[in-house]
């Protein structure tokens, strides 16, 4: 089990903020980002985030947007979409979609569709 795994989100959340917010990006944008992959409203992404939820449970316990299959890239020299283990995947998803918005992408094509 890779040490990720029982890392609580709220750990490494504040260094996505970070890295978004000096690109010039805002934390609403970043929860937007998180909030699309797994599915969940503000409160639930808040709740995760004050009871130290792990990133396994994190996942588990969220559901996945079908349109995360449309996520590839690479992270740190790895292809998103060639990571075997689902969880280490999902956790890549996450990691590439803040690359992506830190980079100035477009919101509509971090999030692999029209905005709402």
């Amino acid at each position: 089990m890779h040490r990720i795994f029982t890392t609580p989100v709220a750990s490494v959340y504040p260094a996505y903020v970070n890295k978004v917010e000096r690109k010039g990006r805002t934390v609403e944008e970043l929860n937007e980002v998180i909030r699309w992959l797994v599915q969940i409203d503000q409160p639930t992404l808040e709740a995760f985030l004050a009871d130290e939820t792990t990133f396994a449970d994190f996942f588990d316990e969220t559901a996945l947007n079908p349109h995360a299959e449309l996520i590839t890239g690479s992270v740190c020299g790895v292809k998103v979409q060639e990571v075997e283990d689902p969880l280490m995947r999902r956790i890549r998803y996450l990691d590439k979609l803040v690359d992506e918005l830190a980079k100035g992408r477009p919101m509509e094509k971090v999030l692999r569709g029209p905005v709402a």
